[in-house]
């Protein structure tokens, strides 16, 4: 499984997605779960795929599906083709 797919697969576990709702529009409060609680939930399942532990300010600025893959690469993770 490459990255982008992980990537993918916590958003779609976490706010019960269809890959297709992974796009541009994906925004933090853009659904129901996607709330305080359920940000944090996705945190902690990128957290441990990735191996890796975000920083305060990086949770608070992850505030979009696509603002996650800047994010993520400051910690070392590649996406190959977004």
């Amino acid at each position: 499984m490459t990255n982008k797919e992980k990537y993918e697969q916590a958003f779609i576990t976490c706010f019960s997605l269809e890959k297709t709702a992974l796009n541009d529009e994906l925004v933090y409060n853009s659904l129901p779960e996607w709330d305080s609680v359920g940000h944090m939930a996705m945190i902690t399942v990128l957290e441990e795929t990735f191996n890796i532990m975000i920083e305060t300010d990086d949770i608070v600025d992850f505030s979009s599906y696509n603002k996650g893959f800047e994010i993520l690469e400051k910690y070392g993770v590649t996406f190959n083709s977004i």
